[in-house]
């Protein structure tokens, strides 16, 4: 089953605060992952924060038209779950 991307929150850098549908949030940190001609843009963080999340693809979208498979960053916030999501990043 696909993981449904609920929340993604802007932190710092090229980190995002993801909450999945399944309970699932972690932060994810993307920037060794923006490689390739859709995602040099997002290099500059002034474009990287402006995402959102598309709730027909249940992911991340930016304006440049790059976006992530869900599948992904649900397998980068395992990596680094949030147990208490108000605490400091």
């Amino acid at each position: 089953m696909t993981p449904r991307l609920a929340r993604a929150e802007y932190l710092r850098d090229y980190k995002i605060h993801v909450t999945f549908d399944d309970g699932l949030q972690g932060i994810v940190d993307l920037e060794g992952e923006l490689w390739g001609e859709v995602f040099e843009p997002l290099k500059n963080t002034d474009v990287f924060r402006r995402f959102r999340v598309d709730s027909e693809l249940d992911t991340i979208v930016w304006p440049t038209g790059a976006d992530l498979a869900p599948e992904f960053l649900h397998e980068r916030a395992v990596l680094n779950p949030l147990a208490n999501p108000t605490g400091s990043c």
